[in-house]
């Protein structure tokens, strides 16, 4: 046996009558939709549920798979305490499911559990399914801050643990849409929120499962989503399985997206390989990239590439373009890997005799000594995506009111502390936040009075 069927679901608690108390009227068509594809979990009588929530145990760089025999949770976190929920563990899948990511180099296991209980995004599926049965044991696993690849990846590994230990299992994938959906909502409005949304129903009523995985990192960040990762692991479990999707329902009342998918297994179909198909996609747009490189992109890489390939350090080309040799200047290389940042050393003045050396100096220092990553392995160089920032003089300012997030980096600077942010980063709206993270970095107090200094940079990717 294998997959036989695989549900998308919210986890809004305000769904369940003892929380919402009357408000959970407002979402009746997601509790409609709710109730109705856990009735048809139920009837295919799975032997294990794989669930995927956004709320339980996760790491940057690790899948976590609950251990144990099994775990409770309650409502106490939203005033409903008396609303209890419990699930028996399929231990022997858990450990066949770790084995079998080891097997492929996926970072995925039973360690580092910090708290057993329930999270509200296992607990509110658990609570429609339970209506209907209670026969069957739950796999639970986290989501990682690993690419939409690697979560593909774990499905996949999923649906072959089943295969193995011949397994009728049902996938659920918990997750809550877009958070940015209404101006008077939790969590205000942003214009990505609604376009998120139409994108994933559409892709999920169609099962169209790589448009799931090509979603722009910047993207969903803006729509501040919580269910995608989910998604994804769904979709690995169903590579190359041909699927009858149905999108049952979608709503939005209070400015986060609930929608309701399911998708049965119909059969096999070698052309839904997403995982493969978006690893060529991928290839097409590095190689794309590599061909358009200026020179200090090219100068960047082949400092990366010769360092984690032999261990040193690349000469400079012969050829170079003369103001690369003659101009000095503070420089940061930064690399990406799969839309996430993998390193980034930069220095604020020279410390080199010339900016090319500047530029091939600190794309070693980021491949290598970023203390926020691991060293960049030979495996991951044809996955990099470079950027160089090369830095004006910085000028001191009388106050944050001369800065501009869009234009300016910024330094912060109080005694020996100092903290840089460069300008123009995803994510950074505000000055507010650019000085906010410049001070974290630094370890500067938010009581503290430091000297400011701008700088512009030029930025080349």
């Amino acid at each position: 046996m294998s997959v036989i069927a695989a549900f998308a679901v919210p986890h809004p608690p305000i769904i369940l009558p003892e929380i919402g108390r009357g408000e959970d009227k407002k979402i009746s068509r997601t509790t409609d939709a709710y109730l109705a594809v856990m009735r048809r979990a139920a009837a295919l009588r799975p032997d294990t549920i794989v669930l995927m929530s956004p709320h339980s145990i996760m790491y940057a760089d690790y899948f976590h798979i609950s251990p144990g025999s099994g775990a409770q949770g309650d409502f106490s976190e939203f005033r409903a305490p008396e609303v209890q929920i419990s699930a028996e563990y399929d231990a022997e899948f858990a450990a066949a499911l770790t084995e079998t990511c080891e097997g492929c180099g996926l970072p995925a296991g039973t360690l580092g559990e910090r708290d057993p209980k329930l999270d509200h995004g296992t607990m509110i599926p658990l609570y429609f399914l339970n209506k209907f049965t209670k026969d069957f044991k739950l796999v639970r696993i986290g989501l990682s801050g690993l690419s939409p690849r690697e979560h593909y990846r774990l499905g996949e590994n999923v649906a072959q643990t089943a295969e193995k230990l011949g397994r009728r299992v049902v996938l659920i994938a918990s997750g809550d849409l877009s958070h940015k959906l209404l101006s008077e909502g939790p969590y205000g409005f942003a214009v990505q929120g609604p376009e998120f949304d139409r994108q994933v129903t559409m892709a999920l009523g169609a099962g169209d499962f790589l448009s799931l995985l090509t979603l722009p990192p910047e993207f969903c960040e803006g729509a501040a989503e919580c269910g995608l990762r989910s998604l994804q692991i769904m979709a690995g479990a169903l590579d190359r399985k041909s699927v009858t999707p149905e999108l049952l329902s979608y709503e939005g009342p209070f400015g986060v997206g609930y929608g309701v998918a399911a998708f049965e297994v119909t059969g096999e179909d070698e052309k839904r390989d997403f995982g493969q198909q978006l690893d060529l996609i991928e290839a097409r747009r590095l190689i794309a990239l590599r061909e358009n490189e200026d020179a200090c992109i090219r100068l960047a890489r082949l400092s990366v590439e010769t360092f984690v390939r032999t261990g040193k350090r690349a000469a400079l080309p012969a050829e170079m373009p003369p103001e690369l040799l003659s101009r000095r200047a503070g420089a940061f290389v930064s690399l990406k890997k799969n839309g996430a940042l993998r390193g980034c050393i930069g220095t604020i003045a020279p410390v080199t005799s010339c900016l090319a050396e500047e530029i091939m100096h600190n794309g070693v220092a980021a491949c290598s000594q970023d203390p926020r990553f691991p060293c960049v392995e030979a495996r991951e160089l044809t996955q990099l995506e470079y950027s160089v920032d090369v830095l004006t003089e910085p000028e001191r300012i009388r106050s944050s009111a001369e800065l501009d997030v869009q234009r300016y980096g910024v330094i912060v600077e109080d005694g020996d502390k100092r903290g840089l942010l460069l300008p123009d980063l995803d994510g950074v709206d505000s000055v507010e936040q650019q000085l906010a993270i410049a001070r974290r970095k630094a370890g500067i107090s938010e009581s503290a009075n430091p000297v400011l200094y701008r700088f512009e940079v030029v930025r080349h990717h």
